[in-house]
């Protein structure tokens, strides 16, 4: 009697999926109750921690939330109008003109001359925002205090109030006073913004001193400004706004009223400084932008997409979200539930005809948790080469260790293998999304040849279908609707998001609506071949000449947006479809092409073997030029102007050397087509 064998459960993939899930889960629940929740808006993250993901500095990632660039027309409906104002030394002069060239890209980045640097400035930007700077870099003088004191009402109280000192006590200790004058001025300075009835303005910072770069400061300055004078300084200042009985220093709820971004000393790196003193442009814009998130994240609208996450509450669920929200959660659950009152006993507690109901659920649980929470953290795109082709090489190598051979010849552009070409083309996406490749126009453009791939197939698979069955019932048309829809419209109500920014699944079902209609019409004589290729020449004409009128568009979103309340943006939507614009109808075409060469038996053709060769030949050629070609594009905005007219080319040629031969034919790699069966998935 022979030892028993061990096997694997079949269902061992499904277990170690849920495993996984579970210990993420808890993980983020873990760290976000330990850790995160004194700092659930990340307000103290953003002013405290952080990095730079890049080295040209220009990058920063706060720990665990996202910083947002403010467009100018943003930052008008986060000020109201109201002043800046900015008090203090060179450092603080520097922020100032970084800030208002933020608020208007017209004002300037610098005094316009050397003689206007120690002396006051007034900017007013095209928002109606005056931003101001005064000089005073001991924050002693009689003006600086009137503006801490003075009462203000909501109206004309400064939205932003910043104070910058220190580094001139240092530097003229002998005729300022040095450190203990400094504190002395800074115990008052707060006291009187502390124990102020009224704020001096709506948020208030004042600026650590800054740690300079001594190998680059000149023989004076060295002598007079000591990092460690600077460490104690800082630490005075923190222990000052946040006191250790006042509550934890990182709360998202200070019991000071005043802002320390910390934070700013973390970005200085002494190659982006010439004089150890005053750093780069990139750096200080950075701390401008952190300053505008400390000061407008919380007030801005909390919609879709909810990219503002440091500083900020997630929105509370309306009622008839939170309906929503409990449905899609508990479908699974209750769908396993009553299928186990209503069947037969079941002997085990996991069924995988339920599998789907349950996966479904979680799913839309975890994207909602996972983007409008602080379950997990988040964290900036910045795209790595060395990263992207780690990735791209361990999807390579999985997809090779796991190809499968068949005893049979599968048949041209079978579904085995289009599985695969969707997989592989949907993980290269994901690395391409996930690590912000779109910059480079060398990634960017073949990336958008592999989603014009995916409108080939589908002009090829529905075209071959309707082609050989002629099925135009309605459970055909509702079936692949749904398929194609039913994630899309969950996410839009779930996230409370717009149908169309998940943009591929509208667009798919769009197209194959036109080739529905397109076969449809005369489908009694589509066995004639001149008929069919009439109806589609025909039909990209018209999809055509709608998309170059703009104005039909921009009518039927009118129309949308008027009766529905639906708004869509026409000329986005415009753009999604023109840039591949025909491909599709190539699908179509070449799925006529393969039904005819099956039905003639032209590969039983005595010059079929001489015209495959050079095809394959011809086609290795054409993915050489088209890389060649890419390569070669000023950027991908010049590329994108060409991509309409030549994706056919790659696409084709693509096809012609996977269907080469027969072993190319029958072979497919088992974890591309997994990932493929599921691609629209992932996609969305």
């Amino acid at each position: 009697m022979g030892s028993p064998s061990l096997s694997l459960n079949p269902l061992w993939l499904q277990f170690m999926g849920m495993t996984i899930t579970g210990l993420a889960v808890f993980a983020g629940l873990a760290r976000y109750i330990a850790f995160d929740w004194p700092d659930y808006t990340r307000c103290g993250q953003l002013l405290n921690r952080g990095s730079w993901l890049d080295a040209g500095m220009r990058n920063w990632q706060p720990n665990g939330c996202m910083l947002y660039n403010y467009k100018p027309a943003q930052a008008v409906a986060c000020l109201d109008s109201k002043p800046v104002v900015f008090i203090g030394d060179s450092v603080t002069r520097t922020l100032f003109f970084h800030l208002a060239h933020l608020l208007d890209p017209s004002l300037p980045i610098a005094p316009a001359n050397d003689g206007q640097k120690h002396s006051d400035h007034t900017m007013t930007a095209q928002n109606g925002s005056d931003v101001s700077f005064f000089w005073d870099p001991y924050l002693n003088s009689t003006h600086t205090l009137d503006i801490v004191r003075t009462a203000r009402d909501d109206i004309h109280r400064p939205a932003l109030l910043v104070l910058g000192s220190g580094l001139w006590y240092l530097r003229y200790a002998n005729s300022s006073g040095g450190l203990p004058s400094w504190e002395a001025n800074m115990e008052r300075l707060l006291a009187e913004i502390v124990t102020s009835p009224v704020r001096p303005a709506d948020q208030i910072v004042v600026l650590p001193v800054e740690q300079v770069a001594p190998s680059k400061l000149t023989q004076d300055r060295a002598l007079s400004m000591q990092l460690s004078d600077i460490d104690a300084m800082n630490s005075d200042l923190m222990h000052r706004i946040h006191p250790p009985y006042s509550g934890l220093p990182f709360s998202s709820q200070p019991a000071s009223p005043v802002s320390l971004p910390l934070v700013f000393n973390e970005m200085l790196v002494p190659s982006q400084t010439e004089d150890g003193l005053h750093f780069s442009g990139s750096v200080v814009k950075t701390q401008a932008i952190i300053l505008l998130n400390l000061r407008c994240n919380n007030l801005m609208p909390k919609q879709f997409p909810l990219d503002k996450t440091c500083c900020n509450s997630y929105p509370w669920p309306s009622t008839i979200h939170l309906l929503i929200l409990f449905v899609a959660f508990s479908w699974g659950p209750i769908f396993i539930f009553i299928s186990r009152r209503a069947g037969p006993k079941q002997t085990s507690w996991y069924k995988e005809a339920q599998n789907p109901a349950l996966v479904f659920s979680a799913g839309v649980a975890l994207i909602f948790f996972a983007d409008r929470s602080g379950l997990w953290l988040k964290e900036q795109k910045q795209f790595d080469p060395w990263t992207f082709a780690f990735l791209c090489l361990v999807a390579l190598f999985v997809g090779l260790a796991t190809i499968k051979r068949s005893d049979k010849d599968l048949g041209f552009l079978n579904r085995e293998q289009t599985d695969e070409w969707k997989g592989w083309m949907q993980l290269a996406i994901l690395i391409y999304h996930y690590l912000g490749a779109s910059k480079i126009s060398g990634i960017y453009n073949p990336i958008r040849v592999l989603v014009a791939s995916y409108l080939f197939m589908t002009g090829y698979g529905h075209t071959t279908f309707y082609l050989r069955k002629a099925d135009f019932g309605y459970f055909r048309v509702a079936q692949v609707m749904v398929r194609l829809n039913l994630l899309t419209l969950v996410l839009a109500y779930t996230m409370n998001t717009n149908y169309i920014s998940y943009y591929f699944s509208p667009l798919v079902s769009m197209w194959y609506l036109i080739i529905y209609a397109t076969m449809f019409i005369g489908y009694q004589f589509n066995d004639r071949t001149p008929f069919v290729l009439g109806k589609i020449f025909f039909s990209a004409i018209f999809v055509t000449w709608s998309m170059k009128e703009e104005w039909l568009l921009e009518m039927l979103f009118s129309i949308l947006s008027r009766l529905f309340g639906i708004n869509w943006s026409a000329r986005e939507w415009n753009f999604r479809v023109t840039l591949d614009l025909w491909i599709v109808y190539t699908g179509m075409l070449a799925a006529i092409a393969v039904v005819k060469i099956r039905d003639y038996r032209l590969t039983e053709h005595p010059h079929w073997v001489i015209t495959s060769k050079v095809s394959i030949a011809l086609s290795a050629l054409c993915i050489l030029w088209f890389f060649a070609f890419e390569l070669f594009q000023e950027s991908k905005f010049t590329y994108n102007r060409w991509h309409p007219y030549i994706s056919w080319i790659p696409v084709l040629a693509f096809v012609i050397l996977r269907n080469a031969s027969v072993i190319l034919r029958s072979a497919s790699s088992s974890a591309f087509a997994f990932i493929g069966r599921c691609s629209l998935e992932t996609f969305i």
